[in-house]
């Protein structure tokens, strides 16, 4: 009886989420938002909550946010990150400086402590690099000349984040200074050491994974990748950052086949993750964060379009550019949730997980919004402001026609 009510519940979720899914393609949205309320709905408080299948779909979460990372290290190779450190790592100090300070600050305000500023601070830190590439697509701007800024941007959270998730995770489980600096240099030291074979011996590994065979390659990635994931958290460094270190190590044929194969499963289990995320959020508590998030939001928006409009300058971008870059980036979803995540099983914050949920649904619908018309708005604004400064000089210059005509007659 157990079994079948747990398969009606299963069913149903994963029914609800295609259905959310082709309603948010239709209307050219990101679907995150839709999931997060289908967890809302589904959840403790909801309007149908659900029992038997929660411990399934917490395992199903878990192994969502392993793809999603894994996927995004399968995004680069290891001297395509060590080329965009060297380039453009000043954007990312400015782009760290500008968005995890406000969350931090946020946090202390609310009083909610140190860890949870630390975590607010990478909520707001992060942008949804899902998101954003989807909306550079839709918007045909995948080659204008500030998409490699927007990305090199990406990519240098995507490299804060093997450095952040352990912090968090010493954190969040309440290790000492002592243990949480053995975990970060454990991570530091993997991070490193995966790097330094990727670039020398990447070809070796990706040839050792790949096969002609599509199910024997999905099955040795899927496996590798989960067996270092549980290493990782065995030895108290972040889960994800082990399978965004496997997706770093695999270039060529190898992370293309494996892309092809993933990204299927990644989307399922990733949507999964976000109604877990929405199954431990009771909607009751987001009204009373929902003007500090919007708050959150309206700043860490302006610190982003300002993070991407001094990148793009930077790089030597035109003005209409810089603001396209900036417009961009402002939004959040998937590795916000992520990290919120990590402080709600902990049980850091009670209102740290609505605060987030809250803060990720309004950028994560402003987001495409501020990507399509921060450039012309910037650029109406810049007319206004010229056309208000041509009056002053009209009547001078309406003054002297005369008198230079009286004296040609």
């Amino acid at each position: 009886m157990h079994s079948a009510v747990l398969l009606i519940e299963f069913g149903s979720i994963i029914l609800a989420l295609g259905l959310l899914g082709r309603f948010a393609g239709r209307f050219r949205i990101s679907p995150i938002p839709l999931y997060l309320l289908a967890g809302l709905a589904f959840g403790e408080g909801g309007l149908l909550p659900l029992g038997a299948s929660e411990e399934f779909v917490a395992t199903g979460a878990e192994i969502g946010v392993i793809l999603l990372l894994l996927m995004l290290g399968l995004e680069y190779s290891a001297s395509d990150l060590v080329s965009n450190l060297k380039a453009h790592y000043p954007a990312g100090l400015v782009d760290g400086a500008l968005n995890a300070l406000p969350g931090a600050v946020a946090a202390l305000l609310l009083g909610w402590g140190p860890v949870a500023a630390v975590v607010l601070a990478g909520v707001t830190w992060i942008s949804s690099s899902g998101v954003i590439a989807k909306v550079l697509g839709d918007l045909g701007r995948v080659g204008n000349r500030e998409t490699p800024v927007i990305l090199s941007v990406l990519v240098l959270e995507d490299l804060a984040m093997a450095v952040y998730l352990p912090i968090v995770t010493a954190l969040v489980a309440g290790a000492g200074l002592a243990a949480g600096s053995l975990t970060l240099a454990i991570a530091l030291g993997a991070a490193g050491l995966v790097l330094f074979l990727a670039v020398r011996y990447g070809r070796l590994i990706s040839r050792f994974v790949s096969s002609d065979d599509p199910e024997k390659l999905l099955l040795v990635v899927l496996g590798l990748t989960i067996l270092v994931a549980g290493v990782a958290q065995q030895l108290q460094v972040s889960a994800a950052v082990g399978a965004f270190l496997v997706g770093i190590a695999l270039s060529g044929e190898a992370a293309e086949g494996a892309h092809t194969l993933l990204s299927p499963l990644r989307d399922l289990f990733a949507a999964i993750f976000f109604v877990f995320f929405g199954l431990h959020t009771d909607p009751a508590s987001i009204p009373p964060v929902l003007l500090p998030a919007l708050a959150l939001a309206v700043v860490t928006g302006a610190t982003k379009i300002a993070t991407g409009y001094w990148a793009a300058r930077r790089a030597g971008i035109s003005v209409k550019g810089r603001w396209r870059a900036g417009g961009a980036l402002v939004a959040r979803g998937e590795f916000s949730i992520v990290i919120a995540g990590l402080a709600v099983t902990a049980g850091i914050e009670p209102s740290l997980g609505p605060l987030a949920t809250a803060y990720v649904l309004i950028l994560v619908v402003l987001g495409p919004l501020t990507a399509r018309y921060t450039e012309p708005l910037a650029t109406r604004w810049s007319r206004r402001r010229t056309a208000r400064r041509e009056p002053d000089r009209e009547p001078a210059e309406r003054t002297e026609a005369p008198a230079q005509t009286s004296v040609g007659d």
